[in-house]
């Protein structure tokens, strides 16, 4: 069946505020896991509806940090088949959570929360095992056909949250009408597994442990602060002292670490906070002097994000400075040096930024990325072209990619090129009936030469061949152009 109805409940949240009222009830771990094909593909179409949701943020930088942390963490922890997706989320809520098929997602108001690396890794660690423990497997084999309703409206809430508070909570009232005592022990049982494993992976990664600790007794504490008004599944959810104390009990087991943030963290976490609320609120927030190199070098790179989102590019291009030289090199500061020159339609001197960057960090995405969009600036297209396609023969297939690829193509009016590339695009984010639609389109668009359309055709059997079966597991019929 298609899971689309459902997929955004699946999420195993860490039930930070913003979603306090839980899932339902999911069936008995005891019963079979999904297969992990299966799981996959339930994965990639939830991950269709985040991709196509304009809280998912895709920014080169802050994945690239998530998916280093996270893998970090995944090759720490036990041995695992399951391959693994970090993504990020724009939204200022404490949240993270694991979906079907190893795909993570982060709140970006979670790295303004966490303190220090570590908390960011404990909540990390917590999700990863979530996956590795096939706990949303079992979720979804105990499902019975009574629960997919209900799943279904929490899905709604979930997706309506941001929009309409109102109307959320009237739909994940009406979700979780039943079973609430039961739904507690059972997210207890794997809340509880899920910070055992969270924890010894973080330690084997390096990571304190104790950030698991204080990130959780802090979001206690803030529990406690509007508790009078918190739903009643909040005042009962196992975010309690017990399960603190479980945690402190298996930190006495564990060595004591001290893990200094990386200069990676401290940037990513100074960028985000550049971006959220107005400029004058970050501005404030960047005015004290922290301490260390690192955090100082953080805070001016904040500084000069800001400025440049206000438009002040003369003070944002001065404030780099004090870093550019001085402080060690990094591929975030190269990018904001070059995307401030652009702004200001320099665009030979953000081109020559951009490729001396890329000659000490040759894989860094954002560096690529900037160094195309900026010849889409000059209209260059044809060497915007040749870059992007010698990225891809180079072995770097990803949808971004074809999606510049498709943008160029369509500057240049090839109209065959720019639906293939498209349907790239989604076939990279599992998408496949639209890219086998683009497809189609390319075939009729009319300007390909025979062995274009060839080919054209050739990628289109493909695709269909691996259509999953509709509902009646008869397959689609088949197309005629």
């Amino acid at each position: 069946m298609r899971i689309k109805a459902f997929s955004a409940a699946l999420l195993l949240s860490l039930a930070f505020p913003v979603y306090p009222e839980g899932l339902p009830d999911l069936g008995d771990t005891s019963e079979a896991s999904l297969p992990l094909r299966q799981e996959r593909t339930i994965g990639q179409e939830i991950m269709q509806e985040i991709h196509a949701d304009k809280s998912y943020l895709d920014d080169p930088e802050l994945l690239a940090y998530v998916q280093s942390l996270g893998s970090r963490l995944v090759e720490a922890g036990s041995p695992t088949s399951q391959e693994f997706e970090f993504f990020m989320i724009d939204d200022p809520s404490l949240n993270a959570f694991a979906l079907p098929g190893g795909h993570v997602g982060v709140h970006t108001g979670l790295i303004l929360a966490a303190q220090n690396e570590s908390e960011l890794a404990g909540v990390l660690g917590h999700e990863i095992a979530h996956v590795t423990q096939r706990h949303i497997a079992r979720l979804i084999a105990g499902q019975q056909s009574s629960a997919l309703t209900s799943l279904a409206a929490l899905a709604i809430a979930i997706l309506a949250a941001r929009s309409n508070s109102q109307i959320s909570q009237a739909a994940i009232a009406t979700a979780q009408a039943t079973s609430v005592q039961n739904q507690l022990d059972f997210t207890r049982q794997h809340e509880q597994e899920a910070d055992r494993v969270g924890l010894q992976t973080m330690s084997n990664a390096g990571f304190d442990p104790r950030g698991m600790e204080t990130f959780f007794e802090r979001l206690q504490r803030s529990t406690r602060a509007v508790e009078g008004n918190a739903p009643s599944y909040l005042r009962t959810h196992p975010l309690t002292v017990e399960r603190i104390a479980d945690i402190q009990n298996r930190l006495e087991k564990l060595p004591v670490k001290q893990a200094t943030d990386s200069l990676d963290f401290l940037l990513v976490k100074a960028k985000i906070r550049a971006r959220t609320g107005s400029t004058q609120e970050a501005l404030k927030y960047f005015e004290t002097e922290p301490a260390g190199a690192n955090a100082r070098a953080a805070r001016i790179y904040g500084v000069a994000a800001t400025q440049r989102r206000a438009r002040d590019l003369g003070s944002a291009e001065k404030t780099l400075d004090q870093l550019r030289g001085r402080a060690p090199q990094h591929p975030m500061i190269d990018s904001l040096a070059a995307a401030i020159k652009r702004d200001q339609g320099q665009y030979a001197a953000a081109l020559e930024i951009y490729r001396n960057g890329l000659k000490l960090f040759p894989q860094d995405r954002a560096l690529f990325y900037g160094e195309v969009e900026t010849l889409l600036d000059q209209k260059n297209y044809n060497d915007a072209l040749k870059t992007v396609n010698d990225r891809l023969l180079a072995g770097q297939d990803e949808a971004k990619l074809y999606e510049l690829q498709s943008r160029i193509y369509t500057a240049l009016g090839r109209r065959l090129a720019q639906h293939q590339a498209q349907a790239e695009v989604y076939y990279r984010r599992g998408n496949l009936p639209a890219a086998a639609d683009q497809l189609r389109i390319a075939i009729k668009s009319g300007d390909g030469d025979f062995y274009q359309i060839s080919s054209a055709e050739a990628r289109l059997r493909q695709i269909r061949a691996e259509i999953v079966p509709n509902k009646s597991g008869a397959k689609d019929e088949p197309y005629k152009y």
